[in-house]
């Protein structure tokens, strides 16, 4: 099962990941350390897509794993191919302009997150999606 945090900078991905990560006890994988580990801080389009097939390849390492990142545009969040996406929906923009220029609203997502509440939304998403046999496609307003 691979999870995905998405959404721009500054929206709480990070800790959202961390806080599903203590809940859950799954891997998890951040954007922003890999980049640094890779030495890779191209943010061009091909960069990104770069970004996003390492990511799932590093996922993929795992029964179940939590990533947390941007995932700007519907090409990459398909390239990712997340069995459960979240949508941190809490910042209209980021401190990086290049950033929100490409990012698209995401057409599709299992949980809409709009409040920076993370360990309510952690156990609520635990609880309903993760420790789950099975999950329902859930939006949380």
């Amino acid at each position: 099962m691979k999870i995905l945090v998405m959404g721009l900078s500054g929206s709480g991905k990070t800790t959202l990941a961390d806080e599903l990560q203590r809940v859950s006890r799954f891997p998890r994988i951040n954007a922003d350390k890999v980049r640094a580990e890779y030495n890779d801080w191209d943010f061009s389009n091909e960069g990104r897509l770069r970004q996003a097939r390492r990511l799932k390849k590093l996922s993929e390492e795992y029964a179940r794993s939590i990533t947390d990142f941007i995932a700007p545009t519907e090409e990459i969040r398909k390239i990712f191919k997340a069995d459960i996406t979240i949508w941190m929906d809490t910042v209209s923009k980021s401190k990086y302009e290049d950033t929100d220029k490409v990012f698209e609203i995401p057409t599709t997502y299992d949980y809409r997150v709009t409040t920076k509440n993370v360990k309510k939304w952690a156990l609520l998403i635990y609880k309903n999606a993760i420790n789950s046999d099975k999950y329902v496609k859930k939006v949380i307003l």
